[in-house]
């Protein structure tokens, strides 16, 4: 479907070199087309607003309250080259603090700089590019900050390890000899061992236990411990009013967050655009799960929320002033209000070209990478 007497994408210019109908949108006042350009991006907006309305509504919000926050922080290498050290305690990000620690490390990945409490005294310092892209390296570019939890066993997964004797309670004392105080420990001990038995030592009852337990060949035991932080939630719930105005504050939260990773999408030493996704990524990061019986469950909370922010995406892409999206069409028709007069229409039909094989080239480079990473393995 396409607008009567509008450069689109179908470049169909013939009916251009006709006189212009009172219908056609070209014989509208500037003012009038400007509002038809931005009402994919007004919907874009207000459906996103209303998902995440609908949610906290519904469900509240269960968040990690960084205030409560007691026990230390683990810096992995990739956080200590971004400046941390062993022992800060997180203040400020770009001069703003964070309640909410599910997204205090996505908000350190686009700060320009941090301030910390070390050893007793405030601390700022510039967030270092190299530390950033050592991060994306990582399957998880956001496990680079986490709490220090006690690694006392709480879900255990992997039947070769139940078999091999560990018990949901085990406390792990140390790996082949080695001690542990720390839950994050334990995987650069276990990685080492993949394939192999392992000795473990753990602590069960107020007495010591010695445990040879199989790790898989992907350097896991099959094994979680997420209780000692679930003392750091809380749950928030919403009246509707309340819902409506902490929903306008997460839309326009997540607009932030796209707008601001567009720096590390081009940054060339951090290469964002390598964790960029098409069609193919998207299906696979949707909440969609399969038991072994083959049944399929759906967060349809998740889901929706990733709707939500979807949305918020597209509305911000369809705004960047490249023609052949409305962002485009928006800077033709302010530079028509502010000049007074429209932009020549072979202009026009030349920067749709040039946009729509922009955007077609890019189109192609992000559905490459998609099926590129499905082959290796990596998506």
């Amino acid at each position: 479907m396409k607008i009567a007497g509008m450069v689109d994408e179908s470049m169909d210019t013939e009916q251009l070199k006709k006189p212009a109908q009172p219908w056609e949108f070209r014989s509208k006042p500037a003012w009038q087309r400007l509002i038809i350009m931005l009402g994919g991006v007004t919907v874009n907006f207000f459906l996103a607003w209303v998902i995440f309305s609908a949610l906290v509504g519904k469900n509240g919000e269960h968040i990690f309250d960084a205030d409560k926050i007691t026990i230390p922080l683990h810096y992995t290498e990739a956080a200590k080259k971004m400046g941390f050290q062993d022992g800060d305690k997180i203040l400020k990000v770009d001069g703003k603090t964070q309640k909410d620690f599910k997204k205090l490390a996505l908000d350190v990945l686009l700060s320009d700089e941090i301030t910390v409490e070390r050893n007793g005294k405030e601390v700022t310092f510039p967030t270092s590019d190299d530390g950033k892209a050592m991060a994306f390296q990582d399957p998880e570019p956001r496990s680079f900050l986490t709490p220090r939890m006690a690694p006392v066993v709480d879900t255990i997964v992997t039947k070769s390890t139940m078999d091999a004797g560990l018990k949901v309670g085990d406390k792990i004392l140390a790996i082949n000899g080695k001690p542990i105080e720390y839950y994050d420990q334990l995987k650069p001990l276990v990685v080492p061992n993949a394939g192999k038995v392992t000795d473990f030592q753990v602590l069960r009852n107020n007495q010591v236990a010695d445990l040879k337990i199989p790790v898989s060949k992907d350097g896991t035991i099959g094994i979680l411990s997420f209780k000692e932080v679930e003392k750091y939630y809380v749950h928030n719930n919403y009246d509707f009013l309340g819902a409506i105005k902490r929903g306008f504050t997460l839309t326009i939260e997540s607009l932030t967050y796209q707008i601001k990773q567009f720096k590390l999408i081009f940054n060339k030493k951090v290469q964002g655009y390598k964790k960029v996704g098409g069609q193919i990524a998207i299906v696979k990061n949707m909440p969609v799960n399969k038991d072994a019986k083959g049944n399929v469950s759906i967060d349809w909370s998740a889901f929706w929320g990733f709707t939500a922010m979807f949305s918020v995406w597209l509305a911000f892409l369809n705004l960047i002033p490249i023609p052949g999206l409305d962002g485009g069409h928006v800077l033709f028709t302010l530079y028509e209000m502010i000049v007074g007069k429209p932009v020549p229409q072979k202009v026009l039909e030349n920067a749709q070209m040039v946009g729509v094989i922009f955007l077609l080239g890019l189109m192609l480079l992000i559905f490459g990478s998609d099926i590129f990473k499905w082959i290796t393995g990596s998506l």
